[in-house]
């Protein structure tokens, strides 16, 4: 692939061209809880900012912003590229190392400016993707907002017990003297820092995939996870790609009752969402990211590695549908009109989804396609040497395994990714299967939990591993990019970490490196080219009506209740509305940057959220497999309210 020009970045540039959007469309990012029956509520999902070509002739800098022409302190530098001397958000300095022609763009008089990007063959934010010719090379920002037992096991390992974030964190309350539960915000403010960002620019990728929680709202009964909190700082970290021109995928991980019993959707256990009698009432509890979309945020994931296996096609294709008439029903349809909408695919396999909902509007597939967890003995030596030959079988294993898969489905669904991957061909990692652990390896994983020891070999075998995966997959997000130390003090996952492996020599430092790594395909070959109503152009939004009449919402019943779902306990759509703050900024001068931004921006969106029933005994929403249907939770009228469109928003004033 061909590098595309260095864009001229300067201070007449900005006079070229002032893109003033409608409705602040670059604006931050605000989350709401949705009524009744609204399970993924959008109602003020407000269009991503694109521009509506992407130029042969690379990037150009135009200003996206919707304020005024910067007045930058004298002394103090808004732009630079390799080399620069950057000021970080807390008030520290560091030096710009970036050796691909990326620039970072930082005005505070000028907070919203999309002019950055990471290096020379990525659009700045302030163009379009293309979704058939650029390459997504991303990492997930994992363990930071969810806090999982192997990304940050020293946090675990300090409180015997802890198997997920709902124990972590009640461990953690009682531990009222060294900090309680505010050790987790201590956790949010210091394991991903800008420089991680510019780091990550620096690496040569361009998006990053951030986990987010329910728990970031709001939490209901007696949920312990840390509330209303981490929302400051996944704003922060959406600012901070904006500074340094990094795409994020925001991706819901994280859903009341649990999507999959996995330690990672905040407790370890039962799925409670879509199943069993609680099914429908976490369902209403959903939520979603909103409105005020920029060009920074051009995907959303709405429910990360949700159980279908376990929750029923139906019911789980049902969720999607209904996400999807909802989202477009309020952005509009078409490339620019709100983002991509992101589906995982599962656990099935990616060609099952060919069928679903052909004809809509910018709805991506993802996919987390792991060695590590297919219970394979994985004895096959990867330490082979350096040449040719380096990771023995395992790198025609990635090529043979998924290339073909993820082809044959852009050709068949449209966009699909690998939302998550990584470098475990075994699955040798302290705490990687939970806590206490366990593992299928069938040698010594004691090799595999401290780097320090691996020879040139084994690093040789491992990077040849990963260009054979990043080539077969195209599109990606390593999965993580970064794990904290053991109380050991090493990396006892090191096979999950893309910075430790930047540092060690076992992941490429240009991701382009692995392009060809496969040779040609043998099988279905993607050449770039979607069917236009996959990303938005022509035909986008007319999907068939057989795919509502086969997936109906609600469903018509749930797996493991016998019980219809019109009579199992759902809320009532009487309750207030949770608001989170807007991010400020200061500009030079001292002033307020755009001070009209609160937390709602639809004022015309006054539906209320959902609320227990009064006089329902409620079983425990988190453990309700296996209890009776309790009576007089239905909620009549005020539990029917329809997932109705809200009027639009009005244009806020220039």
């Amino acid at each position: 692939m061909a590098d595309r020009p260095s864009p001229r970045v300067s201070a007449e540039s900005e006079a070229l061209a002032v893109n003033v959007p409608l409705l602040d469309q670059d604006g931050p990012l605000f989350l709401d809880q949705g009524p009744l029956l609204r399970p993924l509520m959008a109602r003020n999902l407000r269009e991503v900012g694109t521009s509506s070509t992407n130029p042969t002739d690379g990037p150009t800098a135009t200003s996206t912003s919707s304020g005024s022409k910067s007045s930058p302190a004298v002394a103090e530098a808004i732009t630079g590229s390799d080399g620069s001397t950057i000021k970080a958000s807390d008030g520290t300095t560091f030096t710009y190392s970036n050796q691909f022609g990326g620039i970072w763009y930082s005005d505070p008089n000028d907070p919203y400016n999309d002019n950055a990007y990471p290096n020379s063959w990525t659009p700045p934010l302030n163009q379009s993707w293309d979704y058939g010719k650029d390459r997504i090379y991303g990492v997930n920002l994992g363990g930071w907002f969810v806090l999982e037992p192997f990304i940050t096991p020293a946090l675990y390992q300090k409180y015997p017990g802890a198997v997920d974030e709902w124990t972590l964190s009640t461990l953690m309350a009682a531990d009222t003297a060294n900090g309680g539960i505010g050790q987790i915000e201590t956790h949010y403010q210091t394991f991903i820092t800008e420089q991680d960002i510019a780091q990550i620019a620096g690496a040569g990728l361009n998006w990053v995939r951030i986990p987010i929680p329910f728990w970031a709202i709001d939490t209901w009964g007696n949920e312990p996870f840390l509330a209303k909190t981490s929302w400051k700082y996944i704003l922060q970290a959406i600012q901070w790609c904006r500074k340094y021109g990094i795409r994020v995928n925001l991706d819901l991980h994280t859903i009341p009752g649990s999507q999959n019993g996995f330690n990672h959707s905040g407790k370890l256990g039962e799925i409670n969402f879509l199943l069993g009698v609680m099914g429908m009432a976490n369902a209403q509890r959903t939520v979603l990211s909103q409105p005020e979309y920029s060009n920074v945020v051009p995907m959303f994931g709405i429910i990360n590695e949700a159980e279908l296996s376990k929750i029923g096609q139906t019911a789980l294709r049902a969720f999607y549908v209904e996400v999807y008439d909802m989202m477009r029903g309020i952005t509009g349809v078409g490339e620019g009109k709100g983002p991509f909408i992101s589906i995982h695919d599962g656990f099935q396999s990616l060609a099952s989804w060919a069928d679903f909902l052909p004809g809509a509007d910018r709805v991506a597939l993802d996919s987390h396609p792991y060695f590590a967890f297919d219970n394979s003995p994985a004895t096959d030596p990867i330490d082979t040497g350096t040449g040719s030959g380096a990771g023995g079988v395992w790198p025609s294993e990635a090529c043979n395994r998924w290339m073909d898969t993820f082809n044959a489905s852009r050709n068949a669904f449209g966009v699909t990714y690998a939302g998550e991957w990584s470098n475990g061909f075994n699955d040798c990692g302290l705490f990687l299967k939970g806590i206490p652990g366990s593992h299928t390896y069938g040698g010594d994983c004691g090799v595999w939990q401290d780097s320090s020891n691996w020879d040139v070999g084994t690093k040789a075998g491992v990077m040849a591993f990963a260009s054979a995966s990043m080539d077969a997959l195209r599109d990606w997000f390593f999965w993580t990019w970064k794990v904290d130390n053991a109380t050991s003090g090493v990396v006892e996952s090191p096979l999950w970490s893309y910075q430790l492996g930047l540092q060690g020599g076992w992941i490429p430092t240009d991701p382009r490196s692995a392009i060809g790594f496969c040779g040609p395909s043998t099988g279905p070959v993607f050449d770039g080219t979607f069917d236009s109503w996959m990303t938005g152009g022509v035909g986008a939004g007319t999907i068939s009506p057989d795919q509502t009449t086969q997936y109906p919402w609600p469903p018509v019943s749930l797996v493991n209740v016998t019980t219809p779902v019109t009579a199992l306990p759902v809320y009532t759509s009487t309750g207030s509305i949770a608001t989170l703050p807007a991010p400020t900024f200061t500009g030079a001068n001292g002033n307020v940057v755009d001070p009209t931004v609160d937390g709602w921006f639809n004022a015309n969106d006054n539906a209320p959220g959902p609320t227990p029933i009064v006089g329902c005994s409620y079983p425990d929403p988190w453990n309700a497999l296996n209890v009776s249907v309790p009576t007089g939770c239905t909620g009549g009228a005020n539990a029917a309210v329809p997932a109705a469109i809200t009027p639009p928003p009005s244009r806020r004033s220039l």
